[in-house]
């Protein structure tokens, strides 16, 4: 039961209170995912400098409590990292959600992880994180 309340303050946080919901000018990549089965539209934006690293981030967009959590989560991890780390952690977040990450891997997720367990709801699970990558 107490995983269940911490699971639900983590979200209700950051859903509430997201650190990376606003819009940001000039960004070098952009990224649009929808999910059609609930209608969960998000726009991701990136900043990254000369040497690789992601220096800012944001998204904007609409969708459910999961989405828009998992959104300002995963950009407090990527800002400050390498392209390269940053498609890790992805990757490793897909994984997660599907079921498929090793525990070590899930615990490099940090706060993210709490989320694993939305790999029991199909719905929130897309088949690929693709989308229109624009930068």
């Amino acid at each position: 039961m107490e995983n269940r309340s911490f699971y639900n303050e983590i979200l209700t946080e950051h859903n509430m209170r997201p650190d990376y919901k606003h819009d940001i000018e000039n960004p070098d990549y952009e990224l649009e995912g929808v999910n059609p089965s609930c209608g969960d539209d998000i726009i991701l934006k990136l900043k990254v400098d000369d040497n690789g690293i992601i220096t800012d981030g944001a998204f904007t967009g609409d969708g459910c409590a999961i989405s828009q959590a998992s959104a300002d989560i995963m950009l407090g991890i990527i800002i400050g990292k390498s392209k390269d780390e940053a498609l890790k952690y992805g990757d490793i977040f897909f994984r997660m959600i599907k079921g498929e990450a090793t525990e070590d891997e899930i615990d490099s997720l940090e706060e993210a992880s709490v989320l694993r367990d939305i790999s029991h709801m199909p719905a929130r699970v897309k088949a690929h994180p693709g989308g229109d990558v624009r930068g």
